[in-house]
């Protein structure tokens, strides 16, 4: 994996907080950043396929077999 120096401008008090929350962590502040970061591209991606699975539940029509016994619903985790 390739990784980039990024540059940023942040307020001085943005940066002696994150520097405070990352000592109580026991990480760093770039590794903060990092985090945040992949949190936010993985939100991006879990957000495009709920898009993708609604708009494909809304032109297909999904119907149980059921109705079903409890013993059907739980022979599974008998076997």
């Amino acid at each position: 994996m390739c990784s980039v120096n990024v540059t940023l401008s942040i307020e001085d008090r943005v940066v002696a907080e994150a520097r405070r929350i990352a000592a109580v962590r026991g990480t760093s502040m770039n590794q903060l950043v990092r985090d945040f970061l992949n949190d936010l591209t993985r939100q991006q991606d879990v957000e495009s396929v709920v898009a993708e699975l609604k708009e494909f539940w809304a032109k297909e029509s999904f119907r149980s077999e059921g109705p079903w016994t409890r013993e059907e619903l739980y022979d599974d985790e008998r076997s």
